[in-house]
């Protein structure tokens, strides 16, 4: 089952994984703060910087991906015509990295942050990962 870990302070991220919850009715992706206990293993297991926060992080068939391959890789999960989005992986990656990491520097200056990581309701506790 595929795992999205976010930056659970950034509002743009937060707002990200609302669309993400809202477009996989099916419940095919886990999703979980990469500040989270549960988000630091998990990077840790898979090798990456457990302070990393400048990406959305898809752990998915055994693999990390980061920046716009994680988006564009996460597309394919989601119902409706934006699973269409995982075609822009055609795009050179340095091009589609340039845009993302444009966004990321940016997100809490245009977007806010949060106080502290987002808990899940009741209702969405299968969807978050620990």
């Amino acid at each position: 089952m595929p795992v999205l870990l976010f930056d659970g302070v950034c509002n743009l991220c937060n707002a990200s994984v609302n669309f993400v919850i809202d477009h996989d009715r099916a419940g095919r992706v886990k999703v979980g703060a990469i500040q989270s206990d549960a988000g630091q293993a998990l990077l840790r297991e898979y090798h990456l910087d457990p302070a990393y926060l400048d990406s959305l992080v898809l752990l998915d068939d055994g693999r990390a991906y980061v920046k716009s391959d994680a988006a564009l890789r996460l597309a394919r999960y989601l119902d409706g015509p934006w699973a269409w989005l995982d075609v822009l992986r055609a795009l050179p990656k340095g091009l589609r990295d340039t845009v993302y990491d444009f966004i990321a520097k940016n997100r809490y200056r245009w977007f806010g942050v949060r106080d502290a990581c987002r808990l899940p309701t009741p209702e969405l506790r299968d969807r978050f990962i620990g």
